[in-house]
């Protein structure tokens, strides 16, 4: 008698996690959805949570998921006025050669420190007195 009680507690058990996580997932499914939509440029895309339109810098902002305060941090640009794509382009290229060039002299300082270690190495074993011979003693 005491196993058709379990299995029905087994079966109530798991139907009400399954009942959980069905709930969970529509309800992200739904968020997902309403997201689409905004940037997808359906209706209703335009008005902020308020009903007022969103302006497009704050369209970028949620579209791209970066402020222009951030992105002129990251660059090291005033933001004011905006830069053009150009100047953009060259401070990147700037600082990929300058960081390509504090990586060379990295390696070159590693290079060198291994050859000064290896010439320091091979002259302490070059300054060393000879090994003195076994001395055998006077025959009498």
């Amino acid at each position: 008698m005491a196993a058709p009680k379990i299995i029905a507690q087994i079966v109530i058990t798991g139907a009400s996690i399954f009942g959980k996580a069905f709930v969970d997932a529509y309800k992200v499914a739904a968020a997902n959805a309403a997201r689409q939509r905004a940037s997808s440029g359906e209706v209703g895309a335009d008005a902020g949570v308020d009903g007022n339109p969103i302006s497009p810098s704050d369209a970028l902002n949620k579209k791209l998921g970066i402020t222009l305060d951030e992105a002129a941090l990251i660059l090291n640009v005033k933001k004011e006025p905006i830069p053009t794509q150009q100047e953009i382009l060259d401070r990147y290229q700037t600082l990929k050669v300058f960081r390509a060039k504090e990586r060379l002299e990295g390696e070159l300082k590693v290079a060198l420190g291994e050859q000064e270690a290896t010439g320091a190495q091979n002259a302490a074993a070059s300054q060393q007195p000879p090994s003195q011979q076994q001395q055998q003693p006077p025959k009498p």
